[in-house]
Parts: structure tokens; C-alpha cells; sequence
């Protein structure tokens, strides 16, 4: 048996008549009643018996309208499903977030969310190095990274640049709003993320190119953490203002480092070239092109 031949079993049943029936599916007669006797020498058992005027169901006849109703209506929603995910509507947002995370993000999620209620999400945090991994594993299918980082396996769109601030305790220092690197290189530094890792390379790029040498005094990927030693006058830190916006609150005062010192974190979104994407994430991505 197939879909089809449950469809016709349940107008039978629910119209009494095969002539209603086939008039019902739009269909004449004689093939309806076909399809019944092939349904009955398929299952071995009478399905429905004349009662007068009318069809009535014999107790298999009863078993296969409540198992079809159920495999009918199972099959409708799973139809329904399939052309919602296959249009964006339903379906699932995998996507990778980097340590440092977008501010907006949440606010660009509950955009999304709006325009899309139906979906779900799955939402991983790591660096962008390791996103860059579980996005070419399939893991998740979107990562919002930050770079310069070897990117040839991926499309790329570049959303904005994060300039980069110098944190210390409120009673440690006091600058203008702006400090240059030569300012601060002598300050115990206590880096973001780890050695050969985006931020990381950025901080020691832009102190090498000027020829600076920084006091770096060690390095911290745990991000409150670092909050509390730079806010407890332990160290001082450099930071994208991405992080300031996650973390205000916190006893520090910050200083943007110049801008002639092009110290500045791009940030993307990544994904898989010449690879199929669900229609959520295409989604997701016009979303943010738009913006």
C-alpha cells in the first residue's frame, strides 16, 4: 500500500459510498473500487462490508482508518515541515561564535528570530581558529570570526573593524582618551587569547611594526578572569571595544589606542565554499548583509 491508497481508504470509510468517495477525490467509480479490492488481497482481510445502502468497517477495516488518519496526517506534517525548512521558515541556525563574541549579536538574533520564529539554534563559542575547524567538519555551518587568519576555504563577509582599547584598574593610570603604544609598552601586559591566536598576532603585529617591545607579562583566554586581574590592578591589558560592550561594569578604565597606530580586529562571518547552505543560514546571511 501507499499514501494513495490510504486517502481513498479513509474517503471511503468517511463518505459510506463509493460513488461519494470517488466523487470526493475527484475520481470516477470504477478505478475506486479497484484500488479497495487490491488493498484487500494486498492486507488478506476484508476491509468494509455492505450494511443496506452504506459501507461499514469490519474490525481490520477499523485498525487500518486509525493507522492511516495517523500515517495521513504524519505524512501532511512532514510535507509541511520539509517546505518550511527548504524555505528558511523551520529548520536550524548552526553557527560558531568567537570568544570575544559580536555585541550585537543577540539584537541581530532576535531579528532574526522575528522574521523567522520557527527555528532553532545551535550556538558554539571558541576561537575563531577552532570555529574555522567546525565549520569545515560541518559542525556548524555559519562562524562569526575574527582575522587575519588563512581563510581560502571559506566566503568571507567582512561586517566591521573592532578597534582595540588599553584597560588598566581606575587607581593604576590616567590618560587622554587616546594613548599611543610607545605610552604603554613599559605596562605589564597581560594579553587576550593565546599565543598565534587572532587578537594575540594583532597586539604583537602592531608593536613590531613600530619597532616597540611590549612587557608582556603572560596571556589570558579566560575573559572574566581578565576582567578581574586587569580591574584589581594586577596587569594591564589591550582589548577590542567589542569586549568592553560584554563586560561594562567592571572597575577599569579603558583608552582607545591611537588611530595612527591601525591596531583594529576585523570581524566575518564565515562559510564553506562551493557548499550547499540551508536556507536558514542563506537567511541569516541577508540578514546581516543587509545590515
Amino acid at each position: 500500500m501507499d499514501i494513495r491508497q490510504l486517502r481513498y481508504f479513509i474517503a471511503i470509510v468517511e463518505e459510506r459510498k463509493i460513488s461519494a468517495a470517488a466523487k470526493r477525490l475527484h475520481m470516477s467509480q470504477p478505478p475506486l473500487s479497484q484500488q479497495l479490492k487490491a488493498m484487500e488481497e494486498e492486507l488478506g482481510a476484508t476491509l468494509v462490508e455492505r450494511s443496506g445502502k452504506f459501507l461499514e468497517m469490519t474490525e481490520a477495516g477499523k485498525a487500518l482508518y486509525t493507522n492511516a488518519l495517523q500515517i495521513t496526517q504524519w505524512m501532511e506534517e512532514t510535507e509541511t515541515e520539509v517546505k518550511e525548512v527548504g524555505k528558511g521558515v523551520n529548520g536550524k541556525l548552526t553557527i560558531g561564535v568567537n570568544t570575544f563574541s559580536v555585541s550585537e549579536l543577540p539584537h541581530i538574533l532576535e531579528q532574526f528570530q522575528k522574521e523567522f520564529p520557527k527555528i532553532t539554534y545551535k550556538i558554539q563559542q571558541n576561537e575563531s581558529s577552532h570555529l574555522c575547524q567546525l565549520v569545515r567538519d560541518r559542525i556548524v555551518e555559519l562562524a562569526i570570526i575574527r582575522m587575519p587568519l588563512d581563510l581560502d576555504d571559506f566566503s568571507v563577509l567582512h561586517l566591521y573593524n573592532d578597534p582595540f582599547y588599553f584597560i588598566t584598574s581606575e587607581e593604576q593610570t590616567s590618560f587622554d582618551k587616546e594613548v599611543s603604544l610607545a605610552e604603554i609598552q613599559h605596562y605589564p601586559l597581560l594579553f587576550p587569547s593565546t599565543e598565534g591566536l587572532g587578537a594575540h598576532y594583532l597586539i604583537l603585529e602592531a608593536f613590531s611594526r613600530f619597532k616597540l617591545h611590549p612587557n608582556k607579562i603572560g596571556e589570558c583566554s579566560d575573559i572574566s578572569l581578565l576582567m578581574d586581574l586587569v580591574a584589581s590592578g594586577f596587569a594591564a591589558s589591550i582589548v577590542p571595544e567589542t569586549l568592553l560592550k560584554r563586560y561594562r561594569g567592571y572597575p577599569v578604565d579603558a583608552y582607545r589606542i591611537s588611530s595612527a597606530m591601525e591596531l583594529n580586529g576585523p570581524v566575518g562571518l564565515i562559510w564553506l565554499k562551493d557548499h550547499s547552505l540551508s536556507k536558514s543560514a542563506q537567511n541569516f546571511i541577508e540578514l546581516l548583509q543587509k545590515g
